[in-house]
Formats: C-alpha cells, structure tokens, sequence
C-alpha cells in the first residue's frame, strides 16, 4: 500500500474507560471480522484479560476503510491502561503518528490518562480527544469535556462525544483519524529500520515479533538482525494482523504487521529493539529503547515440594513470551525449595500467579512481595539484594539504597486532604498540587517498598473509589534502612524478613508478630513470636498451649498428688518444646501483603 494511503494510530485510556469496545465497534465498522465471529473485547484474547476487563497484552490490528472513495489502511494498536506496562504503551506510541485519547463519560480524567497523554505530546503524536460512554445515565460530557479542553488546549468542536457500546459516533472518529493523523513518513530506499513494539512466544512457531517498519523493507526469508541484543534471524513469514495473521510478501516502509522467526526466546528480541536486515544492514538503532527492569520481588513456592519441577518448567515457558520476566532458585528452611520472581509491579504479579495457577495446574505459596536495594559495602564493592535474607552482616555495610519513585494522584478536590495524609504515613513527600477543573492533582515522591502491600487499597478507601494513582521509578537515595527478621519459638524464618525503615520497624515488628499470632495454629507447647533488628529483640507475642486437664481422674484426697500430676506434665511439655516443631501455615507468609 502507497505510503500516504497509511494511519497509524492507538488508543490510550485509563483501565475500564472503554478502548477494547471502541476497537470492537471500529472493527465491525469497517467490516474487518464477520458479524459472525464478533465477540466483545475481541482483541483481548486471553481469559484473564476478560474477567478482569482489562488489556494486558497490547494487540495491533490492521482496517481496511473507505473515505472520499479512497481506500485507507487503518493500524490500530489497543495498547494496555495499566501502570505496570507503561514501557509498552511508549513503544507503540513510537510506532505510530496519531492516539485516539478515550475519556469515560462519567469519571473524567484518570491519572492512568493524563500519564499517557503526556507521553503522547513528547512522542508528538496527532491527538484525537473522544468522550466515550455518553449513553449512561451518569455522564456528565459538559464537565469532562471542561477537563479535557483544560489539558489539551483544544476547542468544544475538537472533541468527539460517542458511545462504544451501542456504536454511535464511532465512523466519525475514524473519519477523523484519516483526517488529522499524518501520513508515516520513512525513506523506502534506506537501509531497513523496523521497530518491534511487541513479541510472544509461539509454542508451534517460534518468536513471532510486532513491528513498524520506520524505513527500506522486510521480505519473506531475509536474515534479520536485532541491534540491540545483536540476534540474527531468518523471517520465515512475514504480514499483517486483521486480526488473524494474513501473510504477504513483504512489509514496506510505514506498514504495521508481524514478523514469524525463528528465534527461541522473546530475550533475544525485546521491546524497543530495532529489526534490520542483512541485505540493507542500518548503522544506528532507532532511539528509546531501554532494558525493562523489574523491582518487585517475590518469592514462589510450590505447596508440595514434589511439584518444584513443574513450577520451575512453568516458569520458564512464560519467560519466553514475557521478557521482563526474570527468575533465579531459592530455597527456604520451611518452604523448601522454590524461585524468586522479578515483575514490573503488583498487577503483574497477580497476573503471573494468577497464570501459573490456572494454566499449569499448580498450588503455591508466595511470599511477601519486596523491592531491591543496593547496598554499598566497606570494602568498596556494591551489590544488589533482591530479599532481606541476603542482607550482609551489618558490619560491612556502609550504607543502602531503596528505590523511590514519582507519583501523580488525581482525585476530586474534597478528598485533598486525606490524601496527602496516607502519602506521609508512606514516609512520602507532597511535591506539587494543581487543579483541572473539579479534581486535584497531586504530585509526589515516596519509597516504593512502602506502596508495595496496600497503598492502592488505601487509597481507593480514603477516596470512596474516585482517585487513580500512577507512578514511575525516579532514583535510589540512601536511607537508615534496617532488617526485621521473625523468629518462631526461637528458630528464624528467613521467608519472613523485612526491610524497613528505622523509624518503622518496632510498629511493623509488632503488627507483624500480632498478625503471626491469629494465623499460627496452637500447639501443645508454648509457643514465642518475636521480632528483631540484629540481635534486639522489639516484639513479642506467645501462643499459649492448649491444656489438656490431667487432673479429671483425681479425686479427694492431699492437693500434693494433685501437684506432683501437674509437675509431671509441665516437665513433658518442656521437652515437647525442646523438641517440638511448630507448622507454618501457607497463609503466615502473605500477612504483609495486607497489612489492615
């Protein structure tokens, strides 16, 4: 297809704001899947993506559409709302000239969104405001369309008002796309320059990549090269998405489609990486791209030791399609053997424990997610520990890193204040506060370890479900950080140690062993909780034993004999808590993940 015959474009909302629908509608619009096949959110096609109505896995599909009598090739890329997967969504707004910018009719602007947009003014794309869900009987499109006019700088006219659900004003919007996003412009006769903006695992067909084609062409059977990781391949197939793989010939400049490879694993063509081939080998790589890093930890741990085998072949199969993904062994005195797991943020690891669960058939134990530190020691060297239980001895350590983040809150004026309370609970600092219209947003900067558990559960209380919350990685800054460990009658749980900081660590060691006390069965013996920072103890909880009343057979009689029964079970219980070992149930291992 004629470069000029091309839009590029996206769809960037927050979560639930209605994107996958408005694809669907565009999609039926333009005829691209039979009235037949249509379902709703068709482009999100895993299971999980459905129940949660949410976009995990961005998805690009290419429209044929009709305006003026010219045929234009519309690709769409429904990219993901989530937080966790802001690289992503940067990646495909690099791969495209205009966003669709959805906003719900009835909950005006979300953080999720104004994060977007933001990287969509400094990607300089074409943005088309819509009003989405005009059909409920909550919508308030004046209000929304005041917020939306206050951000963009744009005019009432600018600004589409459609319902995806029931399809009304939705041909509009793609007229409107053919109108105002610019034509790809790339050099077909350069060197080939092909961005990948997605890849998966094909369990049948190997690595199969997403990309956009910035300059020259890709062509069936041509050997491939990844810049970034230095990879080669051979394209075995190559074509676009509608939204089924329809193979062609070649990919020409400015087209949108999928490469099939032969590549075995999606780390040897990440997100961002730049395709080339070896006939029209590039120099330089497109620019953007960066090695994903996750910094949030945890550890995971078949319930029977028998089935480490198949969490450890499980985990592997979806490495290959996730790239962020990153896995090393762990073995635990009480868990037994297991793996610690690197993810992009909480939802990401719900959805992979939410994956190993269901499509692997497997019973686990996760641990307290927790974030990485970098720890400088005396001898000059600095490490990065992933667990509190690989902290050195404190001895050698001159000083530790946490990682802190950038945040950004919107929520309705009335809620401020509350607000900016749980964000210095969180040892957080309030950086900015300024108004669009009838919400407030709050920019701050907090230790991510301390929004890992429940800051997002808090926050939607505090704010009766209005506020929206997204954040990205800033810096690591040097702390007075400590490690709590937990003993169970004297004997240390190291799946259970925490860092924290100082000034926190004698209220989180007392919630935690009081936590300890519900979740841990008695036992015939006493049994000690504690907390402890080094060798100080700060907290202490007991079970008490169950009793069993040895005395029922007596009767009358001197109270010595009464006495000598009971020395003779406190002396058996002596020994049976010299002995005794106490069973950890699954559940004492998550009591950090909700903490009220």
């Amino acid at each position: 297809m004629d470069q000029a015959h091309i839009r590029n474009f996206c769809i960037i909302a927050h979560i639930d704001h209605g994107k996958s629908t408005l694809a669907d509608r565009m999609l039926e619009i333009t005829g691209t899947v039979s009235a037949r096949d249509m379902k709703s959110q068709l482009l999100d096609s895993m299971d999980l993506e459905r129940e949660k109505g949410i976009t995990i896995k961005l998805a690009p599909v290419r429209m044929a559409y009709s305006s003026q009598d010219t045929t234009y090739d519309l690709n769409l890329i429904d990219t993901p709302g989530h937080v966790d997967f802001s690289y992503e969504v940067s990646r495909s707004l690099a791969a495209c000239e205009g966003a669709i910018v959805v906003v719900d009719a009835s909950q005006g602007i979300q953080a999720q969104t104004l994060a977007n947009v933001y990287l969509a003014i400094a990607a300089d794309l074409a943005i088309i405001p819509v009003i989405n869900k005009i059909d409920l009987p909550a919508a308030d499109v004046p209000r929304v369309s005041a917020e939306i006019i206050n951000l963009l700088g744009c005019t009432d006219d600018d600004i589409f008002k459609i319902s995806a659900k029931t399809g009304e004003g939705v041909s509009e919007v793609l007229d409107a796309v053919v109108a105002r996003v610019p034509a790809p412009k790339g050099h077909a006769d350069e060197a080939t320059r092909s961005l990948i903006f997605d890849s998966y695992f094909d369990d049948y067909r190997g690595v199969i990549l997403y990309t956009r084609v910035v300059d020259g062409t890709i062509k069936k059977g041509d050997t491939i090269e990844m810049l970034a990781t230095s990879a080669n391949g051979i394209a075995l197939e190559v074509g676009s998405l509608c939204p089924t793989m329809q193979p062609s010939d070649v990919l020409t400049t400015g087209e949108i489609g999928y490469i099939v490879t032969n590549l075995r694993t999606t780390r040897d063509a990440r997100v961002g990486d730049t395709v080339t081939t070896k006939r029209a080998v590039a120099s330089r790589a497109l620019p953007g791209y960066k090695l994903v890093k996750p910094f949030v930890y945890a550890g995971f741990f078949p319930v029977s030791n028998d089935d480490y085998q198949d969490l450890k072949d499980a985990v592997e199969k979806l490495s290959l399609s996730d790239s962020a993904l990153q896995f090393e062994p762990e073995n635990s005195p009480v868990l037994g053997f297991g793996v610690r797991i690197g993810f992009l943020g909480l939802l990401h690891m719900d959805i992979i424990r939410e994956r190993l669960e269901r499509e692997y058939d497997l019973d686990l134990v996760v641990t307290n997610p927790s974030t990485d530190y970098q720890v400088s020691l005396s001898s000059g060297d600095d490490i990065d520990i992933k667990s509190a239980s690989d902290l050195p001895d404190v001895t050698k350590i001159t000083e530790i890193r946490e990682p802190w983040i950038k945040g950004e809150i919107v929520v309705p004026q009335n809620y401020i204040g509350g607000v900016i309370q749980l964000i210095v609970n969180k040892r957080g600092r309030q950086d900015n506060l300024s108004y669009i219209d009838e919400r407030a947003l709050i920019s701050f900067e907090a230790p991510l370890a301390n929004l890992l558990t429940d800051f997002y559960d808090q926050l939607k209380s505090i704010t009766s479900g209005y506020g929206s919350f997204n954040y990205e990685l800033d810096s690591y800054r040097p702390g007075d950080l400590v490690r709590v460990d937990f003993y169970v009658s004297g004997e240390t749980i190291d799946a259970l140690s925490v860092m924290a900081h100082r000034t926190e660590a004698q209220s989180l060691g007392r919630e935690m062993v009081k936590k300890l006390k519900e979740v841990i069965p008695r036992q015939n013996f006493q049994v000690s909780l504690q907390a402890a920072i080094g060798g100080k103890f700060i907290a202490r909880e007991d079970i008490s034993a169950y009793r069993k009343d040895v005395t029922t057979g007596l009767y009358g009689g001197d109270v010595s004999r009464k006495k000598k029964v009971l020395a003779k079970q406190a002396k058996g219980k002596k020994r049976m808590k010299r002995f005794g070992k106490v069973d950890i149930p699954s559940e004492a291992f998550m009591v950090m993940l909700k903490r009220d």
